[in-house]
């Protein structure tokens, strides 16, 4: 019996390891994301409130068409990830290459989408001045949205063979070219025309852009890649690949939009409690998505090595890799839900002066809290899931449970029991619990029966 514990303990921690060094660099590239936004709101706000709003505006729906697009392509993935597994390489190269061809279509539907959008700023009330300034956003960065999509298809295929590190390199890269590209075509620097909002654009689509000549030249020059020959013909579209693609990645892209409909959602009707409610939200949701942004690493990775253990037929290395995946994000959640319990009013400080604001932001902090574990677990356990492929039943349980449970428990402790914003959070808590509790149980039984 010790012998057979410790043996346990050896594979467990084995485990665990092989899922940071995977998690790691991803977390890395999502952290940039954050980054991206940061930079872009700091040079916005810098040069007038006008332009800020606009790019703020502008940013909340660029994120929808944002957040779908990574739904559907996170497809690739798993596909690529048990096509390894099974010791079918062979095989990745025609998959990307369909992934590709996927891509580039989904991405001019969103280029179109964006470019339109701004038809729903006036109908919602917002300033003409600042829609006119929005519009110009729209338009420069729609032109990002195929870049955005093949992005993602590239980022899919070398992630799917456990190759992650890129990922870190080209969201880096994105992160450092985006502030002075931005800058000079903001603030009208190098003998060009001051461009405020539409240079923001213009600058996050021409990073997209860079990002993804320079990340499928390092797929076709760097030796890791050479057995699978990513770009080593041409394919002409095979549908019955690309809706294999569709049929998992739509409930996938499904599910991120719910969740990112919620937060929007819970935004905006905060949005009428006051300046302070506001101010507040923005503040602790902000430090909750940066916070966020590890377990979501964690739960790409928790994808990949699942994939892998389903493509080799080995179910016990399923189950384990996915427990492993949850383990590994409790530990790290543990950690920021440590340092929002103990210090949110010194973190509210960093982003405001205003007491009041500071106050609220604490509040909301210590609730942000609570809700790391749930959140934590049920993205790693939606990646467990779809390395099994498992995205229609996950779809369902996530509107169940922002939608059927979170919003309607939110809004009625918001406005009708008195709590405020403290009402809406403590509904994301609800719906994040829900959510986690239903995809944990999902992947135990259905990793329960495949060992059976």
């Amino acid at each position: 019996m010790p012998f057979i514990l410790r043996k346990d303990a050896v594979r467990w921690r084995r485990e665990l390891r092989e899922t940071f060094i995977l998690a790691t660099p991803l977390i890395l590239g999502q952290l940039s994301s954050i980054g991206m936004n940061v930079i872009d709101t700091l040079l916005a706000g810098h040069l007038d409130a006008r332009t800020l709003a606009a790019v703020a505006i502008g940013t909340g729906l660029w994120s929808l068409a944002f957040v779908s697009a990574i739904g559907v392509m996170l497809a690739l993935q798993p596909s690529v990830a048990q096509l390894s597994g099974a010791g079918q390489r062979a095989r990745i190269g025609a998959l990307f290459r369909q992934a590709l061809w996927l891509a580039f279509a989904l991405g001019l539907v969103l280029l179109m989408l964006v470019r339109n959008a701004s038809v729903l700023l006036g109908p919602i009330g917002i300033d003409p001045a600042i829609a006119e300034e929005t519009r110009k956003f729209l338009h420069a960065i729609a032109w990002g949205a195929p870049a955005l999509t093949v992005y993602f298809a590239l980022r899919g295929f070398s992630e799917g063979i456990a190759l992650t590190r890129p990922t870190m390199y080209f969201g880096l890269l994105g992160l450092f070219l985006l502030g002075p590209i931005g800058y000079v075509l903001m603030y009208g620097r190098l003998g060009l025309p001051r461009l405020g909002a539409q240079g923001s654009g213009m600058a996050t689509a021409i990073v997209l852009w860079v990002q993804v000549f320079a990340f499928a030249l390092y797929l076709r020059l760097r030796r890791h890649y050479r057995e699978i020959a990513p770009f080593g013909r041409f394919d002409l579209p095979d549908w019955h690949a690309i809706v294999a693609l569709l049929r998992l990645g739509v409930p996938m892209g499904v599910a991120v939009l719910m969740e990112a409909g919620l937060f929007v959602a819970a935004a905006l009707l905060i949005g009428s409690l006051g300046a302070d409610s506001v101010a507040g939200h923005q503040i602790a949701i902000n430090v909750a998505s940066v916070a966020f942004m590890v377990p979501l690493g964690v739960a790409m990775a928790t994808t990949v090595r699942v994939g892998n253990a389903v493509g080799r037929g080995d179910t016990e290395a399923v189950r384990q890799a996915g427990y492993a995946g949850i383990a590994a994000t409790m530990f790290t959640q543990a950690v920021s839900s440590l340092a929002m319990a103990l210090f949110p009013l010194a973190i509210a400080n960093i982003y405001t002066d205003d007491h009041g604001v500071a106050a609220m932001a604490a509040q909301l902090l210590l609730l942000a809290a609570i809700f790391q574990f749930s959140d934590g677990i049920q993205v790693t356990a939606n990646g467990a899931l779809r390395g099994l492929k498992d995205t229609t039943v996950p779809m369902a349980v996530t509107a169940l449970a922002y939608w059927g449970i979170g919003m309607p428990v939110g809004y009625w402790l918001a406005f009708h029991a008195g709590f405020g914003a403290r009402g809406m959070w403590m509904g994301l808590i609800a719906g994040l619990t829900a959510a986690a509790a239903l995809l944990f149980l999902r992947f135990a039984r259905r990793t329960a029966r495949r060992q059976a």
